[in-house]
């Protein structure tokens, strides 16, 4: 097995996320269904949009409010002021705010936790 034969390998089987290699990653179905029950299942939920890249579609960052977030792509801005509105979530834009200071210490507090 050569070195980059595992990567060549991925996106062949047309399973979810398959692809050819470059091609931009969309959200799906899964991702909004993952944030619609993290969001459903914590207090404090903010949204904190992250702009598209050139390998993945625009994400969104749920974070509540000790600080516990998860990212998962969103198909625009748009679709995640539509997502936070429905859900009485507020929506900001990374670019504009910077992330809050509350996921940072919980990341921290992650990283610190005995395995």
């Amino acid at each position: 097995m050569g070195l980059f034969d595992s990567l060549r390998r991925r996106g062949k089987g047309g399973g979810k996320g398959a692809g050819k290699p470059g091609t931009l990653r969309k959200s799906t179905p899964d991702d909004t269904r993952h944030l619609d029950e993290w969001s459903g299942s914590r207090q404090g939920v903010e949204a904190y949009v992250e702009p598209r890249t050139t390998v993945t579609e625009t994400t969104v960052v749920l974070i509540a409010h000790d600080g516990e977030w998860t990212r998962r792509r969103i198909g625009s801005l748009d679709a995640a002021q539509q997502f936070g509105k429905k859900r009485s979530i507020p929506v900001y834009e990374v670019s504009k705010v910077g992330y809050p200071q509350r996921m940072r210490e919980y990341t921290e507090r992650q990283k610190r936790r005995p395995s």
